[in-house]
């Protein structure tokens, strides 16, 4: 896939865990964990909103676009 998903070093660099993002962004665990492992085809805009405002990030952080 083009798209690479650089939630978990963004979650590293926060120091915050995959359960207490899920519990902030108000998602469960597995999905959570899907979306870190790039194993998703689609992310919902509110809970893109939720990541980037419970990080303190920029979408472009998240996502990286490598041309195969």
């Amino acid at each position: 896939m083009a798209i690479i998903v650089r939630l978990d070093r963004v979650m590293a660099d926060r120091k915050i865990s995959l359960k207490d993002l899920a519990n902030e962004v108000g998602i469960t665990n597995a999905n959570l964990s899907k979306l870190k492992n790039g194993n998703v085809t689609a992310v919902r805009f509110n809970t893109l909103n939720a990541i980037c405002r419970a990080l303190d990030c920029q979408p472009g952080d998240l996502f990286e676009y490598k041309d195969e």
